[in-house]
């Protein structure tokens, strides 16, 4: 048995059952494990390592297991970095595992001589150089141990000529008695002190006016957060990792917040007199009650994060479900419904005003149009991976939550090219549910030669590309945020349906609003890994729920100091803002 066939054997037993990476000469060892465990552990090869990372952090999200990735010495483990910088940043269990040189050469400018571990000094929580054969079984415990217990990445560099070494007792030193680490499960659930329990029930019972905040660690809580809701009378809000957590048809939620949230959403945090946080560390600070308005409750998995956004009155560390099943029964339930009446009032009109945006017969085809075809085409199972950029807004108020959706993207991160990755990811998790990417055309070039990955193993996925030749996210801040014309956004189109056929898999083309339905229909039972380009027009704005005077002001002055669309961008707001007003 070589060091490498322990590894492979010790991932095997800790539950693992795939692995993405991208082969080399520094994982030579492993690779070949891999090879003669194939019949218990699958390798799926990528064009990009960065492609493996995102498919590990996207595994890890949708499965809530482990997520795996493999990447050869130097260049291959540098590239690496960004998606397990995802998984970091979005609190998922991630081990990445990369070669290094010979264990004799290290620091001597040989080939490939980067010291990976210390690379990864900031990234990793454990982060650890194999140092011999019988080194690898301890150091893979505790990497995974430390990855699943603590929702964080774990790191593992190889030397290239360890891993083909063969276990030998006289390798072990008398003190590394063999076998002696365990994968015994130690998922503990952390419950909230009962006095702190008591305080928080009192906060929330005197609140008048509660508004409840969710986010990814709330996604295992929807019952949970729905009966918080009925008894505190309380509006939910959720933060884009937190979409799933409640279908957009339950009555007690508003939708996102920020800048692609809803004005009921921002409504209700600007009028609350009491916040209940679950499982969020929502960044954007500003669109959260001012300190002092409000009284607050924040349950957290992290301690770390108590009080990171928002200074609550009591924090309840532990999962969020068990919190709130403890925290039930000690609330009372409010009379006085006014304050979610008027959220719920809110949303109709809110979700009136989206469907007009979404059903306009213009040429080009606005974004929204597309958002709203596929979501109400989706299956109640399917899996939906966003990308950054105006994307995510058109994916955030247009394709609503519903049965048993899961729905994500980078969200902390916000890094670009995540979407085909993570869909690739949820496909091989999941091979019988319907599995759609929903990504922009920049983000989707940066790494869209794993497109041919899906054709490669058959996997039925399917990609929406928003193409409106440029980088929008990018294009708007300059203008609202700076008031600066556009710079160096505009993208060289490509034909993307004709790519995805030059891959072997089908394309398809939408720019008519009047037909993009029936285009969705076909596109989505096609058989095998399929894209759909929606031709869409780059003036529509991403606007935001409530539009501030200083918003108002830069958007201006971009147009004055010669943005070189503004006739065109300045008609299309008006035209939005006075439908939305009529």
């Amino acid at each position: 048995m070589t060091a490498s066939d322990v590894l492979v054997e010790s991932l095997i037993e800790w539950g693992v059952d795939v692995i993405f990476g991208f082969p080399g000469d520094g994982i030579n060892g492993v690779m070949e494990a891999l090879r003669t465990h194939q019949d218990q552990i699958r390798f799926v090869q990528v064009r990009h390592e960065e492609a493996a990372a995102f498919m590990a952090c996207g595994y890890a999200k949708y499965t809530g297991k482990l997520g795996v990735c493999l990447a050869t010495s130097g260049p291959g483990g540098i590239h690496l970095l960004n998606g397990l910088y995802d998984a970091k940043m979005d609190g998922q269990p991630v081990l990445a595992i990369t070669g290094m040189q010979f264990h004799d050469l290290v620091g001597t400018y040989t080939q490939q001589d980067v010291a990976l571990d210390r690379l990864y000094l900031d990234l990793a929580t454990y982060n650890e150089r194999i140092m011999g054969p019988t080194h690898v079984e301890n150091v893979v415990d505790l990497a995974v141990r430390t990855a699943l217990s603590y929702r964080t990445v774990s790191h593992i560099t190889f030397p290239v000529d360890f891993q083909e070494m063969s276990l030998s007792k006289r390798q072990r030193s008398k003190r590394n008695v063999p076998h002696h680490t365990s994968h015994a499960d130690a998922n503990g659930a952390m419950l909230a002190a009962r006095e702190d329990l008591d305080r928080a029930a009192e906060i929330l019972n005197v609140g008048k006016k509660v508004a409840i905040l969710v986010g990814r660690g709330a996604l295992d809580a929807r019952l949970e957060v729905e009966q918080a809701a009925e008894k505190l009378g309380a509006p939910v809000i959720k933060a884009l990792l937190g979409k799933g957590v409640l279908p957009d048809d339950s009555p007690y939620t508003t939708g996102g917040i920020g800048l692609l949230g809803t004005k009921p959403s921002q409504e209700a945090l600007e009028e609350c007199d009491t916040l209940l946080m679950i499982g969020s560390s929502f960044p954007y600070i500003e669109y959260l009650p001012k300190p002092g308005d409000a009284q607050g409750v924040q349950i957290d998995m992290d301690p770390k994060r108590i009080g990171l956004r928002y200074p609550v009155e009591v924090g309840l560390v532990g999962d969020s479900r068990a919190v709130l099943r403890e925290l039930l029964p000690r609330l009372r339930r409010k009379d006085n419904r006014s304050f979610l009446e008027k959220a719920q009032k809110g949303m109709k009109e809110w979700w009136k005003l989206m469907e007009e945006r979404a059903t306009r017969r213009d040429i080009p085809m606005k974004p929204q149009v597309i958002a709203h075809e596929l979501g109400k085409r989706l299956r109640d199972d399917a899996i939906v991976s966003c990308d950054s950029g105006t994307i995510a807004t058109w994916w955030a108020r247009h394709i609503p939550v519903r049965g048993n959706q899961m729905h994500s993207l980078s969200g902390t991160l916000a890094t670009m090219a995540n979407g085909l990755p993570y869909t690739i990811a949820a496909q091989i998790a999941y091979p019988d549910r319907q599995c759609v990417g929903f990504v922009g055309d920049g983000g989707f070039s940066m790494l869209m030669a794993d497109f041919a990955t899906a054709v490669k193993y058959q996997l039925p996925i399917k990609i929406v590309i928003v193409k409106n030749g440029t980088l929008g996210q990018i294009k708007w801040e300059q203008m609202v945020f700076l008031g600066n014309p556009e710079f160096g956004v505009e993208l060289q189109p490509i034909d993307f349906a004709a790519f995805a056929h030059a891959c072997g898999g089908a394309g398809f083309t939408a720019e008519d609003p009047a037909d993009c339905g029936r285009i969705v229909e076909e596109f989505l039972n096609v058989p095998g890994p399929a894209v759909l380009q929606a031709v869409v027009d780059p003036l529509e704005p991403p606007l935001p729920a409530k539009v501030t005077a200083d918003q108002a002001i830069k958007f201006a002055e971009s147009l004055a100091r010669g943005e070189p669309n503004r006739t065109k961008i300045a008609l299309t707001a008006l035209s939005d803002k006075v439908r939305e007003l009529v």
